[in-house]
């Protein structure tokens, strides 16, 4: 479960092995690209405590490595990195970002 202190939250399954995407680095920037954090996921592949509890509005993005996770995995892959812009509108709520991965395709959604 996601640790509510931390405003943005992720999630990363590696949809090609079946398993989560342990050791995946992501930044969580605003949108001057300034970064505001940055972890990695962890054995379930996921990151409970990226950024501050709290963000303003506005635009922010997050960057997964995921040209280095298949490096890891002895993969090769299309795209290095992975990058998703979203928006926090309702300051007040928590946003999960998933990401399903494979060397040559990826999809992301908002979560709960």
């Amino acid at each position: 479960m996601p640790d509510a202190k931390s405003h943005v939250t992720a999630h990363v399954l590696d949809a090609a092995r079946g398993v989560p995407a342990q050791g995946v680095s992501i930044v969580l920037a605003d949108h001057h690209d300034t970064p505001v954090a940055d972890a990695i996921t962890d054995e379930q592949g996921r990151v409970s405590s990226l950024g501050p509890a709290e963000l303003e509005p506005g635009i922010y993005r997050l960057t997964f490595a995921t040209g280095a996770y298949f490096a890891s995995q002895h993969t090769e892959c299309f795209h290095p990195e992975v990058v998703v812009t979203f928006e926090i509108t309702a300051p007040d709520q928590h946003y999960h970002i998933p990401l399903l991965l494979s060397p040559f395709a990826f999809t992301t959604y908002r979560g709960s």
